[in-house]
């Protein structure tokens, strides 16, 4: 093999032309975490890119399963009868997702590496006019994330070892809208729409090792990135639009944890095969109770200070990606992927499995620059939601139903590296 040449194949980073596949993961998964440009050889090395997606998911036969009302007549909290409403709805949003970084050698031994991400996310936004409005018209959660990594090499065989270690702060926001009450017909000055506003933060850790030999563009890495507990998740719940008022309320969510190991290595002159396996934790995230602030009791589901919860039931993700890249020339290289993930749904969200195909592109017009670009195909697979019981036998999901079918994802990415 020329290893010269498969030494720019390694250092294109066909990993991070890999991860527009894995850009609509589930759980509330947007750029995740991304280290691979800690092992850039450059002395310094900086970064920005941006990946858009775009999912397609369209909820159909939904059914409002609660039509009790508490107005003019209270015959139960489900805010009426929406059935009268459109069973269809456009329920994603595109998302940008970006991510900016630097890396810095100190000596031979050691790399350092500060980046900017926002790995977390999700927004729905299945509007007013659908059957399930009772249940949500919009939700939006964002986070930003400040992250410091660092690694130590030494030789080892025929390659070099890395220990790597790092820290990382985390800030998590979003809000929640539903028809608390449908006023339909009845001339009060009411939308009945009401509003959760939360925001929390954490600090989290991560470890791992790594084994290359750029002689043969082999690298396999295992990194482990610790759980982030957000601690009181604070905000309010706006329930003026229902004739009443704003109760600041308080909350406690950790976001998960995750493991994930990456192989690649040159398998042809000018060829590269590699894949990734992922975990991460979503089942920490089942049902966030939120309870008025200050209340003397202690915040359960239902109990005496509740005011409302987000019900998630998720379970385990599970990533897997493998792929192949070449080295057309000085200038060009090029890879192509195949992503599935498990969605982590358990019936009350549309996060089932997904299957992605992408491909892209890198051009280094000078040892300096370096720019990427791709795309991405993806289904989303088919599945229904409705009524779930959580592990103490209580019933969620008991306001709508629905179905949906195979919808499409798509995505486009591009990014640019110089180096120093």
């Amino acid at each position: 093999m020329d290893n010269l040449r498969l030494k720019a194949l390694l250092a294109a980073g066909c990993f991070s032309l890999a991860l527009i596949g894995m850009a609509h993961a589930g759980g509330l998964e947007r750029g995740g975490y991304n280290i691979d440009l800690l092992f850039d050889p450059a002395q310094v090395t900086g970064e920005v890119s941006g990946t858009y997606v775009m999912p397609d998911r369209k909820v159909k036969n939904a059914v409002d399963t609660d039509t009790t009302t508490a107005f003019p007549v209270v015959t139960g909290p489900g805010g009426g009868n929406l059935n009268y409403r459109s069973s269809t709805a456009d329920e994603t949003e595109g998302y940008f997702v970006p991510r900016m970084g630097i890396k810095v050698g100190v000596g031979s031994q050691i790399d350092c590496m500060a980046d900017y991400s926002e790995p977390w996310g999700a927004h729905t936004n299945p509007g007013l006019n659908w059957a399930g409005a009772n249940s949500n018209i919009e939700t939006k959660i964002d986070s930003e994330n400040y992250a410091a990594t660092c690694s130590y090499k030494m030789d080892a065989g025929k390659g070099q070892f890395r220990f790597i270690g790092g820290v990382f702060y985390q800030d998590v926001s979003g809000f929640k809208t539903r028809l608390v009450q449908d006023f339909t017909g009845f001339p009060v000055p009411f939308t009945g729409i009401g509003r959760i506003d939360l925001e929390g933060n954490g600090v989290g850790w991560r470890m791992g090792a790594a084994y290359e030999i750029p002689e043969i563009a082999l690298r396999a890495s295992l990194v482990y990135n610790s759980a982030v507990d957000l601690g009181d998740v604070t905000g309010t719940v706006d329930l003026t639009q229902v004739g009443s008022s704003v109760i600041p309320v308080v909350g406690t969510a950790t976001m998960p944890q995750s493991v994930e190991f990456k192989l690649q290595s040159g398998i042809a002159p000018d060829w590269l095969a590699f894949g990734s396996v992922k975990w991460v934790d979503w089942s920490v995230l089942q049902i966030v109770n939120f309870c008025a602030v200050g209340a003397p009791v202690a915040c359960t589901y239902g109990g005496p200070s509740f005011v409302t919860s987000l019900d998630l039931l998720y379970r385990d993700g599970w990533t897997v990606s493998g792929g192949i890249g070449h080295k057309f020339n000085e200038q060009w290289s090029g890879a192509a992927t195949l992503t599935w993930d498990r969605g982590t749904t358990t019936g009350l969200s549309s996060q089932t499995d997904t299957w992605t195909v992408a491909a892209g592109a890198s051009f280094t017009p000078s040892k300096n620059v370096e720019v990427r670009f791709g795309g991405a195909v993806g289904i989303m697979t088919s599945g229904s939601v409705g009524v779930v019981y959580d592990e103490d036998g209580i019933p969620h999901g008991t306001d709508v139903s629905y179905d949906f079918g195979n919808d499409l994802v798509s995505a486009l990415s591009a990014s640019v590296k110089v180096k120093w």
